[in-house]
């Protein structure tokens, strides 16, 4: 699945268990993380060079029966009033209470987690749970419901969307943010549900942890645009717990004006989608502006993209409308202090972690003590010369070629695609041309059962419009993946506004794993 990460096939979820376990507990020199699935796992290296030694120990894999031992009993209480608790029992033949008697008297095992954080897929014991989906998923469900999909069982952590049939609700926090770890629940954990009776009413879910270090005001915003976030590098390692990774999109503008300002690679930086930022300084700050071709000024006059920019206290600093590309990422010495999540300050769209967008009024604060090296010179630009409503987007093809008709990956590389006014953070939408058409699936496939995703999979939903996930995308998914875009163009993805036409092109070196 591109040219860092690999996806594994297992025969069965206990083996996919068993695996996880083992790399969990053992990793791998290179490995940043493993996400188990239900019957696939996905291996994720920090680089290229690293992947291909990995593939090598991964092939001579025996996993450490000891590793998979380690786990927890845990009762969850469930009052068992959902809305779907007659439906799933008629599904079934039984009444609602045979229904509730076998649930409870049921033996699970937390097998993996995926789509949201804290949620867990728990597989029974025993055999005969399938229970189909809703034919229309809901837009929102409780946090707390209890519900059924397939052979699985899960509580959700938060509210979300979601198609499982809901057998009823539980007072067992599940994610809490507070805690250390937020998950309650691990691969690997047996779970028991409890029948019990009373109503429960759950407290708010904490979104975000203080920030780590003192800090003091440097500049208060005075617009914010369309979209203005505190990002970082993301979240790494906490897939398995269905965390995305998130962090900034377009990363090499960010470690450059990171640069440019003195700051460490890794400091959280503003990230604005279509200019309209502005913000009054409080005191003397030294601050970068880099990413889309957007003016700015200081104190009302021009100034110039990828420099140090000295603003004194009171002046203004405004980012107006990009002509070239859509996120700009401004910076100052020391790096924004703001809350954190995970480790990470970076704002999760999908998840809702990390801190809110950024609201006009809002207090921007700095360290006391910054750790800063030297502030650097004027750069050169990191977007392409050439106006960004055209671009060419290498990849490897797979993992799941094979679910699409023959020759769809010709057509993915042979015609234009279109960017959706529904991209965002999330997932770039893309539109067959006026000269092509949607992507087919393979016949009689079936449903794949979700597996690991990276950031640049290119997904085929049953209509055939191409979904190319970003960094805040779901850890898992269920849609067959034709082809990955590699990491080193995904800062050009980030770019690309509504409206502009993308190729896909096979990335011609050698694949991991492959004799060079």
């Amino acid at each position: 699945m591109g040219t860092r990460s690999v996806l594994i096939e297992l025969p069965d979820t206990a083996t996919v268990m068993a695996w996880h376990a083992h790399l969990s507990a053992h990793p791998l020199d290179a490995q940043i993380e493993v996400i188990a699935a239900a019957r696939t796992l996905l291996f994720k290296a920090a680089t290229r060079r690293g992947l291909d030694t990995a593939l090598t120990a991964l092939r001579a894999l025996t996993p450490d029966d000891a590793a998979a031992g380690a786990h927890k009993r845990i009762d969850i209480d469930v009052v068992y009033n959902g809305e779907d608790l007659q439906a799933v029992a008629e599904h079934y033949g039984i009444s609602t209470e045979a229904l509730i008697d076998r649930h409870t008297s049921e033996d699970w095992l937390a097998a993996f987690g995926g789509f949201s954080p804290g949620f867990a897929y728990c597989t029974a014991a025993g055999s005969g749970w399938d229970t189909p989906r809703r034919a229309s998923p809901r837009t929102k469900v409780p946090r707390g419901s209890v519900a059924l999909a397939g052979p699985f069982s899960a509580v959700y952590p938060i509210d979300s969307p979601g198609g499982w049939q809901l057998l009823g609700s539980s007072p067992t926090p599940v994610w809490d943010l507070g805690a250390d770890p937020p998950n309650r629940i691990s691969p690997g954990d047996e779970i028991r549900y409890r029948a019990v009776s009373e109503e429960i009413t759950l407290s708010p879910a904490t979104a975000s942890a203080p920030a780590s270090q003192p800090a003091r005001p440097a500049a208060t915003v005075t617009a914010v645009g369309l979209q203005a976030l505190f990002q970082d590098r993301g979240r790494t390692g906490h897939g398995d717990t269905g965390v995305p990774t998130s962090g900034v999109l377009d990363r090499a503008s960010a470690r450059q004006a990171n640069r440019i300002v003195g700051n460490r690679g890794d400091a959280t930086v503003i990230e604005c989608l279509f200019g309209g930022f502005g913000l009054r300084a409080e005191t003397d700050l030294t601050l970068a502006v880099t990413g889309a071709e957007a003016p700015v000024t200081v104190g009302g006059q021009p100034a110039p993209l990828r420099t140090p920019l000295v603003v004194p206290a009171g002046e203004s600093v405004e980012i107006g409308a990009p002509t070239h590309g859509i996120r700009s990422y401004l910076a100052v010495r020391g790096g924004f202090v703001t809350s954190e999540v995970l480790g990470s300050t970076a704002t999760d769209t999908l998840s809702r972690l990390g801190p809110e967008p950024i609201s006009a009024g809002q207090q921007l604060k700095v360290p006391v003590t910054p750790d800063v090296g030297a502030v650097g010179g004027p750069e050169p630009a990191t977007l392409p010369d050439s106006h960004l409503m055209s671009a060419t987007l290498r990849v490897v093809p797979g993992p799941r070629e094979d679910w699409c008709a023959p020759g769809e990956m010709e057509t993915l590389t042979g015609q234009v695609w279109t960017v959706s006014q529904e991209s965002n953070r999330i997932a770039m939408r893309l539109h067959a041309g006026a000269d092509g058409r949607p992507l087919r699936r393979a016949e009689d496939t079936g449903e794949l059962a979700s597996e690991g995703m990276v950031s640049g999979a290119i997904q085929v939903p049953p209509e055939g419009q191409p979904v190319l996930f970003l960094v805040d995308h779901p850890v898992t998914g269920g849609y067959p993946v034709i082809a990955t875009v590699i990491a080193e163009d995904l800062d050009l993805a980030a770019q690309l506004p509504p409206g502009a036409e993308v190729r896909f092109t096979i990335h011609a070196a050698d694949l991991p794993g492959e004799p060079s």
